[in-house]
């Protein structure tokens, strides 16, 4: 082996036990590895820094400001109240349900954009049946691994698969095709989920999850002893806490129940001290009022260096389960954007750039909500982790892995060359992008075809299947990184539930393919 082979084999075992270790925190350690490979010279400044620019950095950002938009429109809880409504509240229906969405999603645009409109209702429903995020958001970005494989446009790697058929002497894939190993492989997803995942997933919750708030109008009646039309929020009126800090302005001000603000566009609902109802009062520090109004003039309102607000009327307006103006902009701009990537009429980064652009010039969220939605830890581990896929390849690493497989299984059953080639990109995925790593093993599946003298296609549809398979690390695939923060998981966290799922992949990609697609020539 050269010293750039050992150099990267080094790295990349060294991050493995960091990233395990749980430690350094994610973002930091992929930035190490992209200085390591730098200091080691396995690949070049640019190459080095190349993540930053890199369409899927692009991609996941805008697609975190599309994700926001749906959220703070009313979409996402008008979403969750629909889903709610027809499966219950029961842990495993909502589970499958949102799994089953995220799949036929995925079919329909791609991973990362299935999974990021799909995260805030996600993370909704788990507050609602009493569960952790945790315990759906990953099964949501495994849902949408299997989903990849029910059409052609499930994934990037589907098309440039069936072309690849083609141009290597075979027959290209149908549209429905996948689907014939899809179906089996998000049903046996799905099972697995159930079955094991209550025991296999983490119940940690993250430090700043927001409380639910879906039920704040009815509380807010119940602790104030207002009737349910003083608290209740629609699309354009809300109602929300505050308090009076040391130091307020506001303090000796005199207020009672019924009375307009200054300004003539809140109503006072109701005033509290040290937790008794007041028919009027000169404010003092900690009263608390309960102000009505327009959602424009809430957050103006609160705005106010003076006082304090128990829960941000922003954050509130997100429960609106009725449908207005923003929310129907939202989802008119979210199916565009799902029409331009399912058609590949652009770049995903560009559509999707543009759909967020769109959003804010819309404004159905402001500059700032953007900003804030923008997960930079997310992003700058995507970054970091692109050169050591980039020296995995030029270091002659993959080359090595792949003329051993040549040399000593050109021969070998049809069956092992299978399995043999499945565990390369199992393995090679859980680490680089499923597309390189595709790119990395289909000379070699070509070549080991040509010398057992069988039909390519089933060792290509084996690469897509264990390409699929990407569960075992955080950083395998954008999606799995998407969940990572909302869900509060760990590195360590993927593998438990990855494993049997991972198992499951590689058996249908070594033994059911065949069966489909056979070995023997056309």
């Amino acid at each position: 082996m050269t010293p750039a082979m050992i150099a990267t084999l080094v790295v990349l075992l060294t991050s493995i036990v960091v990233f395990v270790s749980n430690k350094v925190p994610p973002a930091l350690v992929a930035l190490g590895v992209a200085l390591a490979l730098f200091l080691t010279n396995v690949v070049s400044f640019e190459q080095a820094i190349a993540g930053f620019g890199d369409p899927v950095v692009v991609y996941l950002a805008a697609l975190f400001v599309v994700s926001e938009a749906l959220d703070v429109s009313g979409v996402t809880a008008w979403a969750g109240q629909q889903l709610t409504r027809r499966v219950g509240e029961k842990r495993i229906a909502v589970v499958a349900a949102m799994m089953l969405l995220c799949a036929a999603l995925t079919a329909l645009i791609s991973v990362n954009g299935a999974v990021a409109a799909l995260i805030p209702v996600a993370v909704m429903l788990a507050s609602r049946i009493g569960q952790p995020p945790a315990q759906i958001l990953m099964p949501l970005a495994f849902a949408a691994h299997a989903g990849s494989m029910l059409t052609l446009l499930g994934t990037p790697i589907n098309l440039m698969v069936s072309e690849l058929a083609e141009e290597a002497g075979a027959r290209p894939i149908g549209f429905f095709e996948f689907a014939l190993v899809g179906l089996p492989l998000l049903a046996g997803t799905i099972a697995i989920v159930l079955l094991w995942g209550p025991r296999l997933l983490p119940t940690r919750a993250p430090e700043d999850a927001p409380p639910d708030l879906s039920r704040h109008a009815l509380t807010l009646a119940e602790h104030h002893g207002l009737a349910d039309r003083d608290t209740s929020i629609t699309r354009n009126d809300g109602v929300t806490e505050i308090v009076i800090p040391p130091r307020s302005p506001f303090v000796g001000d005199h207020v009672f129940p019924g009375m307009m603000t200054d300004s003539g566009d809140l109503v006072v609902k109701a005033v509290q001290r040290s937790g008794r109802s007041m028919t009027s009062a000169d404010l003092q520090a900690g009263d608390v009022l309960v102000l009505r109004g327009t959602w424009e003039a809430l957050e103006a309102r609160v705005a106010h260096p003076g006082i304090v607000a128990v829960d941000e009327p922003s954050r509130l307006r997100r429960f609106v389960v009725e449908l207005g103006p923003r929310s129907y902009l939202a989802i008119g701009v979210m199916l565009a954007m799902c029409v331009c990537l399912a058609l590949d009429l652009a770049p995903a980064a560009i559509v999707s750039l543009a759909a967020a652009g769109l959003l804010v010039l819309l404004r159905v969220l402001s500059v700032p909500q953007a900003q804030r939605a923008i997960h930079l830890p997310t992003l700058l581990i995507v970054a970091g982790m692109v050169p050591l896929s980039t020296a995995i390849r030029t270091s002659g690493l993959a080359d090595v892995l792949a003329d051993w497989l040549t040399v000593h299984l050109g021969s070998a059953s049809p069956l092992l060359l299978q399995l043999s080639i499945v565990l390369v990109v199992v393995i090679l995925g859980q680490f680089i992008s499923n597309l390189a790593t595709v790119l990395i093993v289909f000379p070699i599946a070509l070549t080991v075809a040509a010398t057992a003298e069988i039909s390519p296609l089933p060792l290509l549809m084996g690469i897509t299947v264990a390409g699929a398979a990407a569960f075992i690390t955080p950083v395998a695939t954008a999606a799995n990184l998407m969940v990572a923060e909302p869900g509060a998981y760990r590195f360590g966290d993927y593998w438990k539930l990855g494993l049997p799922l991972l198992t499951l992949f590689v058996l249908v990609a070594t033994f059911l393919v065949p069966l489909i697609w056979p070995f023997a020539p056309a």
